[in-house]
């Protein structure tokens, strides 16, 4: 954290602001007519909010205009288009600057007036300052930090549900507004329409934004306050961040995942009686479903097509991490699914997806059939008859067209004795089974072009060995 202003602070502000009615009549026509002693300061804007107040050894950054009592002009830092950066209380400026400085705050605007013993002395300025001259500066603060100081993290709206926090080696996608301290803006992500993506505890953002994104939550709003030693440094980057600024970054996590992440699951309501058997590979399901990201933002649902989803549980039908968060559920149930990306739609996303998302899925299971063994058709529940192609062959002619190949299918179907691949056209099933067994493709199937696929599968192993 910025470290708070040092004991006594406070008194010496005081006595210093008590001089400020002394020097009202000193530094003027006084009737005394008696010298300045200590340095005036008119503090004539005082911001609401002061977190940190100068201190000796501290590094500020300030403007100022410098005049003597007529208010001539001897020197301005707006005129060089320059902020003076500096390490006060060292010596490196004149005593008075050094004492007006002391107990300043971000964008606070003083007056000073320093005597000619805390400025330049009976010596003066050749030809710039005077021997013996009063000086009077108008100073704006922009910019205080000290070497000691550290990331300050304010947590500005965290949610209610927090299940994991962000830590070394999560990939972090989130949108900021950045800074300077004395609120003048240097980035957005907002501006660009895209969150800001990337690994955290590898290097790849500044130290400071590094550690101060450690332990947010998912929609976590933060406010991360960066000394320069831990942003740009002395140099500053670009054109809108100076050399030794303080940074200062509004920030909304949207989500982050880390690469050995799986499928959260969360279970939000089951059916009222139990069920005895679940979602398995290979069933055909009916699921409804939304999907949205981690923020709330709503992307697809099932309802808004009218009718259910459809899928071959292990068929890559669907992106992976659905596939997996709808296995073991009963017929009723309702769940919650939080897929990492990896397991969705990866580093490029897909339309209306952005890469690297998270996504959430609310689900719940309609319906479920078994399904068949890869390559399967259709399946006997019990042993197939032993006189099956007698049976097929309604008319006795020796040959099974087409029409009588799909009713002996249909009747088995019809009583309990097989069943056809689940989700797809019966028609377009029993078609395709009629083309696999007809073998010569002359419109009909003979005894001898009649095999069960199990047969097929033995003779092919035979073939191969």
């Amino acid at each position: 954290m910025f470290h708070a202003g040092l004991p006594g602070r406070l008194p010496l502000l005081q006595a210093l602001l008590a001089l400020h009615t002394m020097g009202r009549t000193l530094g003027r026509a006084s009737p005394a007519g008696g010298p300045l002693e200590d340095v005036v300061i008119e503090r004539y804007h005082i911001p609401r909010a002061c977190p940190r107040e100068v201190q000796m050894g501290d590094f500020v950054r300030y403007h100022y205009n410098g005049t003597f009592e007529d208010g001539k002009k001897f020197d301005s830092s707006y005129d060089r288009s320059s902020l003076v950066a500096i390490v006060v209380g060292v010596g490196r400026l004149i005593t008075g600057m050094d004492r007006g400085l002391m107990g300043m705050c971000v964008n606070e605007r003083r007056r000073l007036v320093v005597p000619p013993h805390l400025g330049y002395g009976s010596i003066g300025v050749a030809g710039l300052i005077p021997p013996d001259a009063t000086l009077y500066f108008d100073v704006v603060l922009l910019d205080v930090w000290n070497q000691a100081d550290t990331v300050q993290v304010s947590v500005l709206l965290r949610p209610p549900l927090c299940l994991r926090m962000v830590q070394d080696g999560d990939f972090v996608r989130y949108h900021y507004n950045g800074t300077l301290l004395n609120g003048a803006p240097f980035d957005s992500s907002y501006s660009r329409n895209q969150t800001y993506d990337t690994y955290i505890g590898q290097g790849y953002i500044i130290p400071g934004m590094d550690q101060g994104l450690q332990g947010a939550c998912m929609g976590e709003r933060r406010r991360i306050t960066v000394p320069p030693h831990l942003a740009y440094g002395e140099n500053g980057t670009g054109n809108k961040i100076p050399g030794s600024a303080v940074l200062v970054f509004h920030v909304h996590v949207i989500d982050f995942h880390n690469p050995t992440d799986s499928v959260g699951i969360e279970t939000l309501s089951r059916p009222a009686e139990p069920c005895n058997e679940t979602s398995k590979l290979g069933d055909f399901i009916r699921y409804h479903y939304n999907c949205s990201l981690m923020d709330g933002t709503r992307l697809f649902s099932s309802h808004d097509y009218g009718a259910p989803q459809e899928a071959t549980l292990g068929a890559n039908k669907v992106i992976e991490g659905l596939d997996r968060g709808l296995q073991g559920m009963c017929v009723g149930e309702r769940r919650r699914l939080v897929v990492p990306p990896h397991l969705a739609h990866g580093e490029s996303g897909a339309r209306g997806v952005p890469g690297s998302a998270v996504l959430q899925f609310e689900v719940e299971l309609l319906s479920r059939e078994d399904g068949l063994p890869d390559g399967y058709l259709f399946v006997w529940h019990e042993d197939p008859p032993a006189s099956l192609f007698e049976d097929m062959d309604l008319n006795k002619d020796g040959e099974v067209p087409p029409e009588e190949f799909s009713v002996f299918i249909k009747t088995q179907v019809q009583e309990g004795k097989g069943r056809l691949l689940p989700g797809q056209d019966p028609e377009k099933t029993i078609g395709d089974m009629f083309r696999n067994q007809d073998r010569d493709q002359d419109g009909s199937i003979t005894a001898a072009e009649l095999k069960l696929k199990s047969e097929e599968d033995e003779e092919r192993v035979h073939e191969e060995l």
